[in-house]
Parts: structure tokens; C-alpha cells; sequence
């Protein structure tokens, strides 16, 4: 990712440092996979398959948008500080092979695959919130659309030269605010429009398979250090180092943070509490691990953990239905993590920058709170109009009747687990028994409020 400190320029080709930029492009492809297990094992058996596919789907069109256009739009010469653009880049048609990313020793068919898997990653970080209730020719439009006119725009101004976030000095390392505020406040935008499930705090929403939920996790956390320590885009100075030690760090300290809330609050230590604090944890430390230390990690890990866990319960008061919590998690511990940049930058680390403990004063948490409320208002809106328009259009919903059902067999003609093979008599069509409820997010407004408020519970 380029960085807002960039590193001296070289003029050749480092092959240690472009080996090491592939493999962490593999990392943040595995994620997309990853993010399809730990949202499938969240919702009911009846819509497992269709959640998979909204993060597989993103694979194809993203990459396809990313070669024509996207890549030109995201990175090229910048027009008014919103948007890049380079003729030479549409369809990748005029990039030689040992050509250098500017002022790196990679190439730039190297930067560019990087960046394409975090294009591929953010619209299906947005699914989670949209559960059981959109149509795969809907949500396959919503991402087209979505990728070209909020996700390229947005990462020019965070990380393209001349954007406008890019040239305020807004630290993003690796997407807190491009990525996961972008996505948290396109998911509250999208079902603001189309509303709430069906039976949405009535009937239990529990996930399905908890160990297919940590699986996921576990592929995710992975699967980030690739995301994080590639961001520096190079492995020459120690700096992506320190990100992938504070990525740890930062993780490690949310699972424990959600824990303990969880416990302290409900009662329980949940499976399903340890894999969502570590996302929270992961999604924080995103925007501020080249800048704070490994004990600034550690609070950064902490807050997220916490106050994620908090934020989940939220759509019971507000009455927005986010199926599985992007909001709470993504857009908060984004907002987080951006922002505490602002007070645990060290100034000895991506840059000299010191935030407001470290004595560089109020000046840079300022810049962060820029950055936060621009994406977030940007694509809030921005992503609000497409939804209505596609709702208003073709529709962005199925059929009650077939949410009911199942939006398996109605959008995919398929069921997630086939038991006709079992023995013991006529074919087993019914859904297995949903997984216990965690206590972790009870809904403390509810009288049964150990199964209601539960984060993936309401799947």
C-alpha cells in the first residue's frame, strides 16, 4: 500500500522484495475465502451457501473492474485530489514487466495485484451486513457499481499521489479508513434501504456451525499479515516488521478484551466472542500498526476488543438490521483504530509523526478525524443512493416467501449439506438443529437477552 512516508527510490529490481510482495498478494487473496467461511458459519443453514457466494462473486468482478479500469482509477494521475486516471493502465495493456512502482523496487504488475485483492476484499466485507435477504443479480450489480464509484474513488484519496486525504497527511497503513469505515458505512447505507430480515428480533438467528466461524477466523488472522506487513510494500527497513509484530500484538489483546467484556457483562467466554474480538482487533490495528508501538498495539487491541463488543448490540436499540455486525465490528474498530493514531503515534516508526502522548499535540488527530468522517459520510450516501436505486429498480430483495424457505434453494438451486446419503430411511431434508446461542452479545433490552443480542447470533 503507499504509504503516506514513502521510501527512497531505487532503480532496481529487488527480487527478495518483490518475492516477498507476491506472497503477501497470495495472503490477502486467501482472506476473501476466509471472510466466506466466517460469515457461512454465522448465518442458518438455509442461507449458507448464498453467503458464501457474495464473497466469492467479488473474486471474479472485482478483478475483471480492477484490469479495466479500476486499477487507472484508484492510482492514476490525480484529477482534483478525487480520482486517478492513465490511459496506459486500461486493460494493463502498456506496463512492461520489470517497470518499478514509483520510488519502490517492485513492479508494478507486483503493486498492482496487492492492491486488486484488498479491491476484492472490501465490497465483500459488506455482505455480512445484508444476510438471508438480496438477490445474487442484485448484490452482483450493488458490487459493479460499488467498486467504481465508492471503493476506486476512496482509495485514491487515502493512498493515490494527490488525493486528498493522501496530501493532508492522513495515516492509513492499511486500510482502516479506504477499506473497513468504507465498507462498515456502505453496509449501514445499504440496509437502512432494504430493511430488516424477516422474524428480526423474534425468531432465533443463530449461527449454524461455530467451528466453520472459527475456521474463518483463524484464515483471516493468516491471511492479515500479508494484508498489514505488505503495506509497506517493501521489507528493506524494519517497518513491516513492526506492523506484523503489532498485528499480533493488536489481536492477541482484542480476543481478550472481548472476552473479558463478555464474561464480566453475560456470564461466558464464547468461541464466538474469541473469533469476533479478533477480527476487532485485526480491523483496528489496520490504519495504526506502522505508527504506534508494540504497547500501543496493545491498547489499540484492548479499546477494540471492548468497545466492538459493545457496539454490536447497538442495532437492537437503533433498529437497523446488521446481520452479522458489520457495522459493529468493521466501522467501529475502523473509526477506532483510525483515530487512536492520533494519540499512540511514536513519530519512530512509518514516519516522524507524533500524536498527542507522545507530544506532537492535537494536530494529527485532527487529520485523522478528516479522513474518518469524509469516507464514512462519502460512502454512507454514496452507497444509500445505489441501494435505492437498485431497490427501486430490479429490487435488491427476494421474495419474502423464499427468504423463509431458504435463499439457498431459491438463488442457487442448492442446499449446504446434503443427507440423503446418510442411511436410516427417506432422504433428510430438514436444516440441523441451530448452534447454542452465545451469551457474549445479549440483548440487555430483551427479557430472554442472553440469546437476542448475540453479534452472529441474529444470523
Amino acid at each position: 500500500m503507499a504509504p503516506a512516508i514513502t521510501l527512497a527510490a531505487e532503480t532496481e529490481l529487488s527480487a527478495a522484495n518483490t518475492g516477498f510482495m507476491l506472497i503477501c498478494s497470495a495472503l490477502v487473496m486467501l482472506m476473501t475465502p476466509a471472510l466466506a467461511f466466517f460469515y457461512g458459519g454465522m448465518v442458518r443453514v438455509k442461507s449458507t451457501l448464498n453467503m458464501l457466494m457474495m464473497s466469492f462473486i467479488s473474486l471474479g468482478i472485482v478483478t475483471v473492474l480492477w484490469v479495466l479500469y479500476g486499477f487507472s482509477m484508484a492510482f492514476g494521475t490525480d484529477t482534483g485530489s478525487i480520482v486517478g486516471w492513465n490511459s496506459d493502465w486500461v486493460g494493463l495493456s502498456d506496463i512492461g514487466l520489470t517497470e518499478l512502482w514509483d520510488g519502490y523496487t517492485i513492479p508494478v504488475f507486483v503493486f498492482l495485484v496487492f492492491q486488486l485483492m484488498f479491491a476484492v476484499l472490501t465490497p465483500a466485507l459488506i455482505s455480512g451486513a445484508l444476510a438471508d435477504r438480496v438477490k445474487f443479480t442484485a448484490w452482483a450489480l450493488f458490487i459493479t457499481l460499488w467498486a467504481t464509484i465508492v471503493y476506486f474513488p476512496v482509495a485514491h484519496w487515502v493512498w493515490g499521489a494527490g488525493g486528498w486525504a493522501f496530501e493532508l497527511g492522513v495515516i492509513d497503513f492499511a486500510g482502516g479508513t479506504a477499506v473497513h469505515i468504507n465498507a462498515g458505512a456502505a453496509a449501514l447505507g445499504v440496509i437502512l434501504v432494504i430493511g430488516e430480515r424477516v422474524g428480526f428480533k423474534k425468531d432465533p438467528m443463530r449461527p449454524h456451525s461455530l467451528p466453520l466461524v472459527m475456521l474463518g477466523a483463524g484464515l483471516l488472522w493468516f491471511g492479515w499479515f500479508g494484508f498489514n506487513a505488505g503495506s509497506w510494500l517493501g521489507n528493506d527497513d524494519g517497518v513491516g516488521a513492526l506492523m506484523f509484530v503489532n498485528t499480533q500484538v493488536a489481536t492477541g489483546a482484542a480476543v481478550l478484551g472481548w472476552l473479558a467484556y463478555e464474561k464480566i457483562r453475560h456470564g461466558a467466554f464464547t468461541t464466538l466472542g474469541a473469533a469476533s474480538g479478533a477480527v476487532s482487533g485485526l480491523v483496528a490495528i489496520t490504519p495504526a500498526g506502522g505508527a504506534v508501538s508494540p504497547l500501543g498495539a496493545i491498547a489499540v487491541g484492548v479499546f477494540a476488543g471492548v468497545l466492538c463488543a459493545m457496539a454490536v448490540g447497538l442495532k437492537y436499540r437503533f433498529g437497523y438490521d446488521d446481520s452479522l455486525d458489520v457495522v459493529g465490528v468493521h466501522l467501529v474498530g475502523g473509526i477506532l483504530g483510525s483515530l487512536l493514531v492520533g494519540l499512540f503515534a511514536t513519530g519512530t516508526g512509518q514516519s516522524d509523526v507524533e500524536g498527542l502522548f507522545y507530544g506532537g499535540g492535537l494536530d494529527q488527530f485532527w487529520k485523522q478525524c478528516a479522513g474518518v468522517f469524509g469516507v464514512l459520510a462519502y460512502s454512507l450516501v454514496v452507497s444509500a443512493i445505489l441501494a435505492l436505486i437498485l431497490h427501486k429498480t430490479i429490487g435488491m430483495r427476494v421474495p419474502e416467501d423464499d427468504e423463509v424457505a431458504g435463499i439457498d434453494q431459491a438463488e442457487h438451486a442448492e442446499t449446504a449439506y446434503d443427507f440423503s446419503g446418510a442411511g436410516g430411511g427417506a432422504a433428510r431434508t430438514t436444516a440441523l438443529p441451530a448452534a447454542p446461542a452465545t451469551a457474549a452479545r445479549a440483548d440487555s433490552e430483551k427479557a430472554d437477552s442472553k440469546q437476542a443480542d448475540s453479534k452472529k447470533v441474529d444470523v
